[in-house]
């Protein structure tokens, strides 16, 4: 066990970045050489071993925290590897990336500083590949059934390699040149450098998982074909619908997606192109969006060599201390954090680069039709309501909007193809057990194939609706059309619950893994750490 008095003895310490105007002159990780083992040991042994640990709740994989955190503390990296591994199939990846919700319900957050679990967390799954403990692990035998799995990211990935060391044949199919999803394209190389993401492709391909990229499933290549190929699909292609800003002069030229950016950004370090097509050198640059992606923005147009960043959020500043309205253990509580982008602007021009209660009112332009300018307001705490007297004008070269995403891709005709509908806030629409739900009228894909368990029959398909019918949400339960469940399709990740964190997305992953064993089998021993309708613990 962890010592009974170290979170009395040792202050939480969480290991140091890189100094800022050192990282700033590269792309590599903020914490990339420095030796975080003696630090890691022993902020480790601050964790209580609670006797109720809530921050196996906080976490929705149910990370076993205070078993590893021992091991950790003691430098039993094999036994604190096997444990991690146990529930999360890419530590590095939420090491790096996931925001921490385990530490907001940490017990000691009650009335101090949670232990440094992400920290902890990145070290173990380091060492595990340093010192050979994350093998592949392949199957000892093959069911003889295939799985295609739609989409790359964190969920079709850990569905993938859950299915794949299940026995199941297991296909994934990227519409983009390479495997990894927005881990790829989306995420900039100082958050996590690919080679983690490299090295967890390799290992899955040495279990037996097939990767197909280039394959635009909804485009080039027919849904409903590949359903026909396959025992069952999972569509984990993510939501990645950008949300639009409707404010007068959005069509001037330098006004972009931050995913666009981004992505070109990511290009040149995979060695695509010398220089990115989209940049910020030498230009005044304004990210619109006070999220996560607004802040890879910002730490690549510092690094880029921008003249200046100003971050708009349209939420208040918020405070120091958890909110009443948001007490212990509510995860993520709405407090001032400042990420590492943040960190550096601040200390390349000595303020915080985001101005928080702003919104965009127009865009002004050049004579050649460039943005040159932008009017914003202040808005009021409640309602966000414009402020009279408070508009203002920032100069602006490239405007970069970061407003998130509001489900799968409209464009895409996957969920056509596959015969599945959309939820009220436009995610595929599916059950408790992640089956894609549909509306009325056979799927688009035949009968299921031959080979998988037999499994009751589904309910007979309802009628289409009459013309001239009110709409679904305007209906009885008894008008309504009823849903189907087009047969052996599932739905994963953000592609399912919309726009999450990459935690969720691998919780999601495994859960639909057993979903689809159960499916395929009649039962399963995966583990599903999720329903697909859990939520976060928020107020």
């Amino acid at each position: 066990m962890t010592d009974p008095y170290g979170f009395l003895r040792t202050p939480r310490n969480p290991v140091p970045s890189r100094p800022a105007d050192q990282r700033l002159g590269d792309w590599r990780e903020v914490h990339a050489g420095q030796t975080l083992l003696p630090l890691v040991s022993e902020q480790a042994n601050r964790c209580m071993d609670c006797g109720v640990p809530f921050c196996h709740g906080g976490c929705p994989l149910g990370n076993l925290i205070p078993e590893w955190n021992a091991y950790a503390a003691h430098g039993d990296w094999r036994a604190a590897s096997e444990r991690l591994h146990a529930t999360n199939n890419f530590p590095e990846f939420t090491g790096r990336l996931c925001p921490a919700p385990c530490e907001d319900s940490c017990v000691l957050a009650i009335n101090a500083d949670p232990v440094t679990i992400k920290n902890v967390e990145q070290t173990i799954a380091d060492q595990a590949w340093a010192l050979g403990y994350a093998p592949p692990v392949p199957p000892g035998r093959l069911s003889g059934q295939t799985v295609a799995v739609i989409g790359s990211g964190p969920a079709g990935l850990a569905t993938a390699q859950q299915l794949t060391r299940a026995g199941h044949t297991v296909v994934v199919y990227e519409r983009a040149d390479r495997i990894g999803g927005l881990l790829r394209y989306g995420i900039p190389a100082f958050k996590m450098e690919k080679s983690h993401l490299d090295r967890r492709i390799a290992q899955m391909r040495a279990e037996g998982t097939v990767f197909r990229t280039g394959a635009d499933i909804g485009g080039r290549v027919d849904a409903a074909e590949l359903r026909r190929r396959h025992d069952a699909v999972v569509v984990a292609v993510g939501a990645e619908e950008r949300r639009e800003l409707a404010a007068p002069g959005r069509e001037l030229h330098g006004i972009h997606q931050a995913m666009d950016y981004l992505t070109c950004a990511n290009r040149v370090g995979e060695g695509d192109c010398a220089e990115p097509a989209l940049t910020a050198e030498g230009r005044h640059v304004v990210i619109v969006g006070g999220g996560d992606t607004g802040s890879d923005c910002l730490g690549t147009a510092l690094r880029q060599g921008a003249l200046s960043v100003v971050q708009l959020d349209i939420r208040p500043e918020p405070g120091t201390d958890r909110p009443e309205g948001e007490p212990w253990p509510l995860v993520h509580p709405q407090v001032y954090r400042i990420s590492h982008a943040h960190e550096e602007a601040r200390g390349r021009h000595g303020t915080d680069p985001r101005l928080f209660s702003s919104a965009t009112v127009h865009f002004e332009g050049d004579a050649d039709g460039r943005v040159r300018a932008l009017h914003l307001t202040a808005v009021e705490a409640v309602g966000r309501r414009p402020m009279p007297g408070t508009e203002r004008v920032i100069e602006a070269g490239l405007v970069l909007l970061a407003l998130g995403f509001s489900g799968p891709e409209r464009a895409c005709r996957l969920g056509e193809q596959l015969g599945l509908t959309r939820d009220d806030r436009g995610n595929f629409a599916r059950d408790a057990d992640y089956a894609a739900l549909g509306v009325s009228g056979p799927p688009a894909a035949s009968a299921p194939p031959a080979g998988r368990a037999a499994k009751a029959e589904a309910p007979p398909w309802a009628e289409a609706p009459t013309p001239g019918a009110p709409p679904a949400w305007g209906r009885t339960r008894e008008q309504r059309p009823a849903r189907r469940r087009p047969d052996g399709v599932f739905v994963a990740g953000d592609a399912g619950r919309g726009q999450s964190l990459v935690v969720w997305a691998i919780a999601e992953g495994r859960a639909t893994a057993a979903a689809v064993d159960r499916y395929l089998t009649g039962s399963t021993a995966l583990p599903a750490p999720v329903g697909a309708h859990d939520r976060p613990l928020s107020a």
